[in-house]
């Protein structure tokens, strides 16, 4: 074989085989696959935990945003059978998270990572998006009693439903006429009939479950509080966030679906736990 206009036959070639492969070898690899590299290998893993009426895809504009940032993204299922099924299921999954890690949870999902992260050292903080945020014995109920009703309370339906083993419980949806009203009002029309649709039901039983541990006590939080929700009361959501001692509360002007209607904010506040949680 001729390299730079020079032969090379038998053992030369055979050495030049070996100084090639050398030389692919200290080729730098990628900072994020290099575990003792830069600061972005040190970045903690996003977990993203949808709340009641949804699926992981409701954080697809935040996944979308956060994994341009270079972060490793989790938006497991959310399994909505109540907080001591959900919580149970969410803390095995996070034991499996290698790293520390920023859990993150919208709407009724709030609950359960309060729940869920309680004694995991690995997540450094907390970031509840238009969320409830319940006390150790508090329920959804307890809680969201302490302000008006919103909205959204007038817009369920129950659906009674079978489990294979014969027990029996409630579901409970939006009614599908009357979610872009009361939940995702800065939706366009269309948009909140594909989710009316594909709506996943919470167990009715969730809503009077009552939380045996409260993570946000031990652990920083960050608030977003979307001011024009019709499904929890805003007021709640800022009382939650005083209380918890939140480091950073934002407000912004949005319906209860701000991780889809406002992404960037979204990601933003999701950001700020994650620098913060980079240089403790």
């Amino acid at each position: 074989m001729t390299v730079s206009g020079i032969l090379i036959s038998g053992k030369g070639r055979l050495a030049l085989g070996v100084a090639v492969l050398s030389a692919l070898t200290v080729i730098p690899t990628h900072a994020a696959d290099d575990p003792g590299a830069t600061p972005a290998s040190q970045k903690p893993t996003v977990v993203l935990v949808h709340g009641a009426f949804a699926d992981g895809s409701s954080w697809n504009g935040v996944v979308q945003r956060l994994q341009q940032d270079g972060y490793q993204v989790v938006a497991p299922p959310n399994t909505l059978r109540g907080i001591p099924q959900d919580s149970t299921y969410l803390n095995s999954l996070l034991k499996t998270v290698k790293g520390p890690t920023v859990l993150v949870g919208h709407s009724y999902a709030g609950e359960v990572i309060s729940q869920a992260a309680a004694g995991i050292d690995n997540v450094k903080a907390l970031v509840y998006i238009n969320a409830i945020m319940p006390d150790k014995g508090e329920s959804f109920a307890s809680l969201s009693g302490k302000y008006p009703a919103a909205p959204l309370t007038k817009a369920l339906q129950k659906v009674p439903f079978r489990n294979g083993d014969g027990t029996t419980g409630t579901d409970v949806y939006i009614q599908p006429a009357k979610l872009h009203a009361t939940f995702a009002q800065d939706l366009s029309q269309q948009q909140a009939s594909v989710m009316a649709s594909t709506q996943r039901p919470i167990a009715l039983s969730a809503f009077t479950d009552k939380l045996t541990e409260a993570a946000w006590r031990d652990k920083p939080v960050y608030v977003l509080v979307g001011n024009q929700d019709r499904a929890i009361n805003p007021s709640l959501e800022r009382y939650e966030a005083k209380r918890a001692h939140a480091r950073k509360t934002v407000e912004i002007n949005s319906s209860h679906v701000s991780l889809i209607s406002h992404p960037q904010a979204v990601t933003d506040l999701i950001l700020d736990a994650a620098n913060d949680t980079s240089h403790h």
